[in-house]
């Protein structure tokens, strides 16, 4: 048994932020699903939206994201969010993080989807969240120690219910369990479960999961958000082509070369990613082919290193101007409920980043705002364990289980993509998320917390998780009649009032053996 004052479960820019501004005497244990730099905060291209110009304000930018939410924000949480930002840059700066600039010395500030001002601070052109990813690991100090390749099956919990620790499994297959008296998940989404996406390999949810199993209520799961432009090429997906690259002047046209966007939202190229990315996919959808004309741009290649050498990987000319495009899954709005500390509804237990809902992102969260919020709440609550630290770390309960599976009847990841991606994709039906909710319920998702994980392999595990969190994302999205930001019913296209005061919560009742989550709207 390993004993720590604070267990981080993840590695992106939350996690970090987190453990660079704990106490130095605190002893920190950092888990990490695979190595330290394989996180979608290595990869993020664009920036970080902070209301720095003159002309800018805080206010203008929380009203630009409780536009791009559709007002399902939580409006307090949201505002101290975009007041705190401009402070967070200047903290990265000061610990030496290099953005860029222009030639007069003023930080170079880009324009995305949705932003009234330019307002996106970035580095490295497209290389920013590997910048400050760099930046942040650079500062971590010898009180921190990072464990690679552990994939963390469950959250260990006293007889109080208290979340003491976490078990996990090694790449040798060894078992270890870690205890601190506080928990952190910054385990990051679920863009795993899709087949298009944008996310590392990684990240398919199971934080979620996890939590979930341990009785944490979960807020907001229907409300995924889909990339409108991920480089796209013999039916597959090949990377992210970042909202930047519209901000800078490329445009989006068809197979004929028409624009794509011209008559859909004011904004055009940069509307919101919920209309740009159903655009997409609807032309897409009858056959056509959809395309990022570059050809505007003529910096491109020193502007956008990232995305260039990706198009020279994959064989796309960045010559020839035309970046062919499609949308995939990109960003959870919904996640693990917590307070504006980062606390979840189970003690001990807190989230931040991505695997949190927040609040602050509502049903589309805006451009830029990703790493700005796991900045904000990984130092935020970094702050409350400083001055609310607890030393004693109480036994955690051993289990018994129902079961003890050597094997169990489970489908393949490709078909939970596939599925998915059909079915609780970009477009959504009562009669597909039905169908798919029948699938998921063929498989023993109920049985997940009888089962001794311990004793299957650790794909095994990964599936059931994956399953799990697939079937609260399918069943928050067929509670909610409507279609609001990430969320598309053609069954219910219209934005509906009455539903954007209506939060979707589910919760498993510990209380019973059937385990089935409990929905509130």
């Amino acid at each position: 048994m390993n004993k720590a004052d604070v267990i981080i479960v993840g590695s992106g820019i939350a996690s970090l932020q987190l453990a660079r501004h704990l106490r130095k005497d605190l002893n920190v244990i950092v888990l990490t699903k695979s190595e330290l730099n394989q996180s979608n905060s290595t990869y993020a291209q664009g920036g970080i939206a902070a209301a720095l110009h003159e002309d800018d304000h805080p206010r203008a930018h929380y009203l630009d994201t409780m536009e791009a939410g559709r007002y399902m924000n939580d409006s307090s949480k949201t505002l101290q969010m975009t007041s705190e930002a401009p402070e967070i840059i200047h903290d990265l700066i000061q610990d030496g993080c290099v953005f860029d600039y222009e030639e007069n010395g003023a930080l170079s500030l880009g324009k995305e989807g949705a932003h009234n001002y330019n307002r996106i601070v970035h580095g490295g052109g497209d290389q920013t969240g590997r910048r400050i990813v760099e930046g942040l690991v650079s500062k971590l100090s010898s009180n921190i120690s990072i464990y690679e390749n552990q994939f963390v099956f469950e959250l260990a919990k006293d007889a109080a219910g208290v979340c003491c620790g976490v078990r996990s499994k090694s790449a040798d297959g060894r078992h270890h369990l870690y205890t601190a008296p506080h928990v952190v998940l910054a385990t990051g989404g679920c863009g795993q479960l899709y087949t298009y996406t944008s996310n590392a390999e990684t990240v398919t949810g199971d934080g979620i999961s996890l939590a979930y199993l341990a009785g944490a209520e979960l807020s907001d799961m229907e409300f995924i958000q889909f990339h409108p432009t991920l480089l796209y090429k013999n039916g597959k997906t090949k990377g992210l082509v970042s909202e930047a690259v519209r901000g800078e002047g490329a445009e989006l046209i068809d197979e004929n070369g028409n624009r794509l966007m011209q008559n859909i939202h004011p904004l055009k190229d940069l509307a919101p990613r919920h209309v740009v990315a159903q655009t997409i996919y609807a032309h897409l959808h009858k056959g056509g082919h959809v395309y990022l004309d570059i050809r505007s741009i003529p910096n491109f290649i020193e502007r956008f290193p990232t995305i260039t050498s990706m198009c020279e990987h994959n064989d796309i000319s960045i010559k020839d101007g035309l970046i062919p495009v499609a949308p995939g899954c990109h960003f959870s709005m919904g996640g693990i409920s917590i307070d504006n500390l980062g606390r979840t509804t189970v003690s001990g237990l807190y989230a931040i980043g991505e695997a949190a809902c927040s609040g602050v992102h509502g049903a589309n969260r805006l451009a830029s705002n990703s790493l700005l919020e796991g900045l904000v709440y990984g130092k935020r609550l970094a702050y409350y364990i400083n001055h609310n630290h607890f030393t004693q770390i109480k036994k955690p309960v051993e289990r018994i289980y129902d079961y003890s599976p050597s094997s169990l009847p489970l489908p393949a990841r490709e078909e939970i993509q596939r599925r998915m991606m059909e079915n609780v994709g970009i477009v959504r039906s009562e009669i597909d998320l039905l169908q798919h909710k029948e699938w998921l319920e063929s498989f023993p998702i109920y049985e997940i917390p009888e089962f001794d994980l311990s004793l299957l392999t650790t794909e095994q595990v990964n599936i059931l998780l994956m399953l799990q969190t697939a079937h609260l994302i399918t069943c928050s999205a067929l509670e909610r009649e409507e279609s609001r930001g990430g969320h598309f019913r053609s069954d219910y296209p219209e934005e509906i009032e009455l539903w954007k005061s209506k939060q979707i919560v589910q919760q498993r009742n510990l209380e019973r053996r059937d385990t089935h989550e409990q929905i509130e709207t």
